[in-house]
């Protein structure tokens, strides 16, 4: 039985999808359609059932994907069990990342790890919307927030955390805020990630618990960058982590105001899809970007 053909189901089935299994490969999606059809043929059996609009997994189909992805790792293992340590890891890793995070902390560390293992290719994703490895075909992400509920192996690094900024600007225009009946008079640059309203507010941590408090919003951003530049252009107060922003503060960019009601600190935490035996570049990665993350957080 074809490995090459196996990896290509495994991805279609993950996807749900021919046309995205086939991107994600490199491959045209006739030769995907045909490496499911001559596993389909040589097994005597159906895996997958397509429609116009899905493709699903068969009874048979589950079963036998559960066998492939543990015959997949232990091809892996097998594959390097002989080769010299000194060769390294080698494959493809595909990891997303928050876009400060990889910026100012990870890229950075990123030469010495490739330089130790010369054979790898990674791919790096820097979007702040949240990702579904499985069928977007991650590795491992790192994800800054409350995971909810989730099918992933989440391995918790520790918190980042929170503070509340305006830049000098603003607070020359609008006053500083000493209390929360201040923020009638304020306005906040709101973070969401489709551009909602909904959530909007001031939050504060009060008896172990997230309080929020309403106030107008001058701005909805998506995005991290987007999201600072807005409060250094003097268009609200924002809440954000201390991690990213204590330059800033040190330059006298920005300020800090109403420290007494901050955020709960956020988890940080590296999420990867289940699998019975990791291959051992995700498995080096993940100690990797682990090592490199923790000493920024503070303790869990």
């Amino acid at each position: 039985m074809d490995l090459h053909e196996l990896r290509i189901f495994s991805r279609v089935a993950a996807l749900a999808s021919f046309t995205q299994a086939a991107q994600q490969l490199g491959l045209t999606k006739s030769r995907v359609s045909s490496a499911v059809q001559r596993l389909e043929v040589q097994l005597g059996t159906r895996l997958l059932q397509r429609t116009t609009r899905q493709v699903r997994l068969t009874s048979d189909g589950v079963q036998f994907l559960a066998r492939c992805e543990e015959l997949l790792a232990d091809a892996e293992q097998l594959q390097g069990m002989f080769q010299p340590a000194a060769s390294g890891l080698r494959g493809r890793l595909r990891i997303d990342l928050p876009n400060v995070f990889a910026r100012d902390v990870i890229i950075p560390r990123l030469p010495a790890f490739l330089a130790a293992h010369p054979l790898l290719e990674v791919g790096i994703s820097t979007s702040d919307h949240r990702v579904d490895p499985v069928l977007e075909g991650f590795d491992c992400v790192l994800r800054v927030g409350p995971l909810g509920a989730t099918e992933l192996v989440a391995r918790p690094l520790g918190r980042l955390q929170m503070c509340n900024l305006a830049s000098p600007a603003y607070l020359a225009a609008h006053g500083t805020p000493h209390s929360l009946q201040d923020l009638a008079h304020h306005r906040l640059v709101h973070f969401a990630g489709k551009l909602s309203l909904r959530g909007a507010g001031w939050e504060y941590e009060e008896g172990g618990k997230t309080q929020l408090h309403p106030m107008p919003s001058a701005l909805i951003v998506n995005g991290t960058d987007a999201y600072q530049a807005a409060c250094l252009a003097g268009l609200g107060l924002i809440q954000a982590p201390r991690r990213g922003a204590q330059h800033l503060l040190d330059q006298g960019r920005l300020v800090e105001v109403l420290p007494a009601f901050t955020p709960a600190p956020m988890a940080v935490s590296l999420l990867y899809p289940h699998r019975r035996q990791l291959p051992a570049r995700v498995a080096a990665c993940l100690d990797w970007l682990a090592g490199v993350v923790t000493p920024h957080l503070a303790a869990r």
